[in-house]
Formats: structure tokens, sequence, C-alpha cells
């Protein structure tokens, strides 16, 4: 494809390449990313997650040796081979990534004879082999660890599957061998014994990875249409090539605290007594809850920014009525837009033209939940433009959230051709290129709405996305079922969703589809009290899966893990900010902190909140026992405060039980007891300190506005010493009120401290 390197030129931090075929550019984002383009269909990148205004100046150092050019920044130098071959290497010297120099060897096809016998059984049969016009070859050393890749099934680790980038909804129950779900996040994260990558293909066509399924000695990336556009990322550590990754697509913002809190929903909340019963019942039981959604059951007929009047009275009333309560209203939005002439939405939509057109030139219309229906051309800048102020809409009502669902875009009868036109800021093309950005342009129409409506951080959920909408939108893995094996695939599919860039993520707790049982239910809590979107969901026809449809004794444990999260919220609000300042998750697999502990490389079942929580949740049905892994060092269980050492031990883990385990020196500050965020002005934060050696950072603001951004917040240090000194100091003052007096636990005992701004060190 390439030939014959013939010549370089250098432009700053740019270089270009010139082989017989074809021309490749080489460009520095940062000293630690290298940007790999060849304009196969277009001349520019097109990227809907690079921000390209953020990218440094770099000195690059690049000359000939031997039968290669040398490209250097301080962290990388790429050496350019002919056949536009490229090795990568750290500042140590270390190849951590090479293009691999031979065939690929493909497993043979199978013969139509054998694929017709078996499809005539109902077997689907794939060939995954198949050549693909652009495709990018990387030797594999033996060593590698593959981590991300999105929201994917199958465990933590990702060498020997393939898997497809198509955004796809598809409500069976996902299993190891799906290739596709609602989100295309085209990076992954390399672990070798010497070193640590990253690659990220910045490609909106379908694309496959195939992780070394094919070969142990390559894996690769295809994809037949668009550009090659790829980015190596360096870093020390998987957390360095992790805040490299959020430096080129982006870090979530910071959210409004209440979001953070418990989610109920059902897709049948159908009228409006339903909801203030649900409401109701919360309260009653003494379960927090800041927040219930509205499935598609409040819309007239389904039509989407409509009222369905005969089933909710007074709908702003009810909004007003809850929201004195303490709740949250969160209402879905999909796209498409039912077809109906005299429907202000779609009038005004014909009328400026913006929906996507078939190839004649006429209205392209399917079938999903109102019927026939039309789908914006999200890709406009107009028509997101339009979206946005449609959700003055909701706002109006006192809608404090939206929630984007089948935006892959799901379409009832057959999915959408690839032919249909779409746009492109301006730039016709066609439905190959914009389906997996669809939900990511969606969502950012929908978050400039609120943020430009309701002036608070938008809350938005998506079920589909793209790399970068981390900065407009949560979102949760789909429709998965109320299945063990779902519970289990949770930790992993949400580990790799915070490796991929995306920490603001969660389950359906409980499970959307089939019935739920009180033991499923009850395990699961225990989960999602500590996954970042922390929303109980089910779909209508299963059973109803609110807490007390299963009795005391479930009630009781869910209760528990409920008051569990909104304790630890003010943890959970400091790690939020760690990831918008470094792009970290909030759920992490262990072997983000250890990953040189071969234990934990592969370990599915056992996660970490932030770096100093450790959960190691029961997954598995009928079991009151398990095996915890600790890494090395020193570590309190949670609830009875003995001491463990790193290893592998037994613990007893009866129902109400989900074994917890916190890092020696740990300080993890606290929330009093609260229904919901804002209940109670909190003007003493507790902190509960594991004794040993450390120290914390902490934040405080206003919990709602972008004051903070501004610098308006507060940031705190604590710090504990093995001989009980503990002191805290006030790092930032840019926020009023400060905290009047902290709570100390440490040692069974119970210290209150005075603070009025001014460094304290005292002996506990």
């Amino acid at each position: 494809m390439f030939g014959k390197l013939l010549s370089y030129k250098q432009q700053g931090s740019k270089v270009d390449l010139l082989f017989e075929n074809q021309k490749m550019v080489i460009e520095a984002f940062q000293e630690q990313i290298l940007n790999v383009f060849v304009p196969i269909q277009s001349k520019e990148h097109y990227s809907k997650a690079v921000d390209f205004t953020k990218k440094s100046e770099v000195r690059l150092n690049v000359n000939w040796e031997d039968e290669s050019v040398i490209i250097q920044t301080s962290e990388i130098t790429a050496k350019v081979y002919d056949e536009g071959k490229i090795d990568f290497y750290n500042r140590e010297g270390v190849c951590c990534c090479r293009d691999y120099r031979m065939d690929r060897i493909p497993a043979p096809c199978m013969s139509q004879e054998t694929k017709k016998l078996m499809e005539s059984e109902g077997h689907k049969v794939e060939d995954e082999g198949v050549p693909h016009k652009i495709e990018v070859v990387k030797a594999m050393e033996g060593d590698e660890l593959f981590y991300g890749l999105g929201d994917k099934t199958g465990f933590l680790n990702k060498r020997h599957y393939v898997y497809e980038m198509w955004n796809t909804d598809n409500p069976d129950p996902q299993v190891d061998n799906f290739k596709v779900l609602y989100k295309t996040i085209p990076f992954f994260l390399t672990k070798r014994k010497d070193c640590v990558y990253g690659l990220f293909f910045d490609n909106t066509y379908r694309s496959v990875f195939n992780m070394g399924k094919e070969s142990e000695n390559y894996f690769y990336y295809g994809v037949d249409e668009g550009n090659l556009d790829y980015y190596y990322i360096a870093g020390d550590h998987l957390t360095d090539v992790l805040t490299n990754y959020g430096k080129l697509t982006g870090t979530v913002p910071v959210p409004q605290l209440w979001t953070l809190g418990y989610h109920q929903s059902r897709w049948g909340y159908e009228w409006e007594s339903e909801v203030r019963d649900i409401a109701k019942k919360l309260r009653e039981y003494h379960i927090p809850c800041d927040t219930i959604h509205l499935d598609i059951d409040y819309m007239d007929n389904f039509k989407v920014f409509t009222w369905n009047q005969e089933r909710y009275d007074d709908p702003k009333q009810m909004i007003s009525d809850l929201s004195n309560d303490g709740f949250k209203i969160v209402t879905i939005i999909d796209p498409g837009v039912k077809l109906e002439e005299g429907y202000d939405i779609y009038d005004t939509g014909i009328k400026n033209g913006y929906f996507v057109r078939d190839k004649e030139g006429n209205v392209y219309d399917n079938w999903v939940w109102p019927g026939t229906s039309v789908f914006p051309d999200f890709g406009n800048p107009d028509v997101r433009r339009w979206w946005s102020e449609n959700q003055k809409f909701l706002v109006d009502m006192g809608v404090r959230g939206v929630w984007n669902d089948m935006n892959e875009p799901a379409s009832f009868h057959g999915e959408i051709p690839t032919d249909v036109v779409f746009t492109d800021e301006g730039r016709v093309t066609n439905h190959g290129e914009m389906h997996n950005v669809y939900g990511h342009f969606m969502a950012k129409a929908t978050y400039e709405g609120l943020k430009h409506y309701d002036k608070r951080r938008p809350f938005i959920i998506t079920r589909a996305c793209y790399s970068g909408t981390q900065k407009y939108s949560t979102a949760w893995t789909g429709d998965n079922h109320s299945i063990w094996c779902h519970l289990q695939m949770a930790i992993p599919q949400l580990c790799n969703l915070g490796m991929s860039g995306m920490p603001y993520v969660g389950t359906d707790v409980g499970g959307f589809g089939s019935d739920t049982t009180p033991e499923l239910l009850t395990r699961w809590v225990q989960v999602g009290c500590f996954s970042p979107l922390f929303r109980n969901h089910s779909a209508k026809g299963t059973r109803f899966q609110e807490p007390w449809a299963f009795g005391n004794e479930t009630v009781n444990i869910y209760r528990k893990y409920v008051k569990l999260r909104y304790k630890l919220l003010p943890y959970f609000y400091d790690l939020f900010y760690e990831a918008e300042q470094k792009g970290l998750p909030i759920m992490r697999p262990l072997v983000l902190h250890y990953e040189d502990d071969v234990n934990v490389q592969n370990l599915n079942d056992q996660f970490m909140a932030g770096a100093q929580i450790i959960v190691a949740p029961v997954v598995n049905q009928g079991q009151t026992m398990r095996m915890v892994y600790l890494p090395e060092g020193q570590w309190y269980d949670y609830w009875t405060r003995e001491e463990e050492k790193g290893g592998y031990f037994l613990k007893e883990a009866p129902l109400d039980v989900c074994p917890i385990y916190v890092k020696a020196g740990s300080i993890l500050p606290n929330f009093p007891n609260m229904e919901y965020v804002g209940q109670k002005e909190i003007r003493q934060l507790t902190l509960d300190i594991f004794e040993g050696e450390g120290s914390y950072i902490h934040y405080q603001d206003d919990g709602e506005s972008f004051a903070y951004q501004e610098g308006e917040y507060n940031q705190y240090q604590f710090t504990i010493h093995a001989n009980g000194v503990f002191c805290v100091e006030l790092l930032h003052h840019g926020y009023e009120p400060m905290y009047e007096s902290f709570r100390i636990l440490y040692k069974n005992r119970e210290v209150e401290i005075p603070f009025c701004g001014e460094k304290i060190e005292m002996n506990l």
C-alpha cells in the first residue's frame, strides 16, 4: 500500500512522510501523544472526539537513521520504515509497540455448503478473518494484556476477544461472544511486563478489533472506509495513559451532587398516581433517593417533547410537589420523531429540512415507539441548535435531567441503510460514517440545551456514544437482564468503560429484562452502591423491582447499602473532581493501581472505588462465603475494622454483607444520614480515619453551578501519620460556607475539631 519511504518534511510538531504510493503525517499532540494520519478518504481529520485547540507545541527531533525516519519527543521515539511500518519506543528505549512485518493468516473461510448447513439449524455464521481496506496489524510479544474498548461483554482482559465498533440495539441477553453493543469507544490500553501504552483509532465507520484471537503473533484493527487515523499514547503507568487520553478527548465535568445519589426507575410508571406512590414509599421505607426517572409512558403517544395529559393531571405541579420532598425528575427522550402532520416537532423539522433523507432526496422514515418516525440529522449544527431549544419544554416543566435512549439510532423495521444521507458540520456524508456518532451528537445537543435553559451542570444519560461523549453525558450499559451472569459481567464492563475514558457509568441495578429475585437484587445493590451511576431500572412486563416488592429482609439490606452510598457521597464527589482533573475512573479494576501484581491483572469479581476502597461483592447465587484477594500492604475490613494483610483469604459473606476493605492510612469523608441531597445543611464533615500513614485531598463546592470552574471551591488536605498525628490544611479557599468543624473517627474514638480556616495539627 505504501511502498518505499522516499522523503520527509518537518513543520514544527508535524512531519510529512512521502512514500512511493501514499502520504503519511505524524504529529505530536503532546509530549506523550503521537498521531498517525494517512489521508485515504479526506485530507481532514473530521474528528468528533479530539479537541485540537488543546494541542501543545512539541519540539521534535527528526532524522534519517539507516532505513528509517526517527521522530522523537521527550517521551516517545517513533521509527518509520518502508511500507509505512512504525515502531514506538518509550524514553527508556523499550520498543513498546511495533508493526507486524508479515502477512495476516486468517482462519480458513467456511465453505458455502457448511455455512448453509449450519444456518439451516439457526446458527449465525460469521467470517471473522476477512481483509479490510485499512488495517493496522501490531506484533504481540506474548505478555500483552488489553483493557478498555468501551462497553463490551466479556472479561476484564480483552486478549483473545474480537469486537466490532457499530452501535447496536440488541435486546437479547448479552453474552461473551457479543461483538457489538451500544457504544463505540475505539480506545484500549496495553499492559506489558516492561511498559504500557494506549491506542485510539479515531474513525467513525464500522471497524473491527481482533485482540489476538486470530493469531498469538499479532492483534489488528480493520476498517473499510475513512482515513487511517490513530493516536499512540504513552505513559509510565496505566493511570498516566488514561490521563493523557483525557487530554486528547476530554474528561467528565464534575456533576451536580444530587446525581450521585440513588435513582429509581421503571419502564411502566404510566400514571401520575404511580409516580407519586413510588416517591411516597421511598420516604416511608426511609430508602434515600434523589431521582425518579420517567420512561416513554409519560409522553403523548410516545411523541418527544410532549406530555400525556390524560395520565398526568398536572405534570408541572407533580414535579413541583416532588421537588419539595427532595425528588428530581429525569425524563427519557428518543431521537425518533413521529411522522404526523400537525405535530409541531415534526412540522418544524420538515419545514427546515432537519431530518435525514434517502439517496433520492426523500425524508427517510422507519418504525420506532411512536410508529412511523423520522430522524433528526444531528451532524447539522442547526439541527442540534433546534434540538437544544426543545429542551426548554422539559426545563420549564421542572425536569432536572434528560435520558437519551434509542440513539444508536435504533429502528424496528431493519437498520437504517448506510447510504442514507446525513450531514457532518456542513459536509454531506452518509449513515455509514455518522452512525457511531449519532448518540454523541444527540448528547451534545441535549447538553447545550440544558446548560442554556437550566444554567446548572446538565445531567444527561445516553445509551449510545463515541469517544469524547464523556464531556456531555453519563451512560448506562443498556438493556441487561435479571440474571446472575449479567451481575457478574457488570464489574468488568463498568471497569472497562472507566478505562476507556467514560467514568460516569452504571448498569440497571437488578436487571432490566427478565425477572429478578430477592437474592439477585440484594447482591446487585451491593455492587450498584459503588457504581458511579446508581439506578434501579426494569422493563414493563417484568416483576416489579422496587425493594419493598420482596419483603422486609430485602428492604432492610437494600436500605443499608443505599445509606452507605449517601454516607460516602463526599468521597464519590472527590473522585469526580479527580476524574475531571486527571481523566481517572471512579470504579476501577485493581490492575489500574497494582499493574505489576499478576493476581489482579485478570481479576473480574473485585473492583476499587477510587484508590482507597476495594469491594469484593458476592456475584454467585447461593454463595455466602467468597475468596478475597488484597494487594500487598495493610488493609482494614470496613465493617469490623479487623486488619488484613495482602494475599488470598476466605471471607464469610451472608446476604447482608458485601466484603469491603479500606487501605491503611485512608481518610474517608462521610455525610450524615439523609433522605436526599440538600435535606440538611452540612457544616460538619465526618472523617473516618484508618490507622496508618496517608494523605487525602477533599473538595467542596455548591454542588450545582459552574462557578467551581472559576475558582469558587474549597480544597482541604487531611493527613494522618502512623503515630496518630493528624493535620488539616485549607489548600484553596474560594467558596463559602466552609465547614465549621470536623468530626474525627479514629481507633474507636470520636473527636470534634472546630475549624476556622487555619492549619491544625494535633494528636488523636
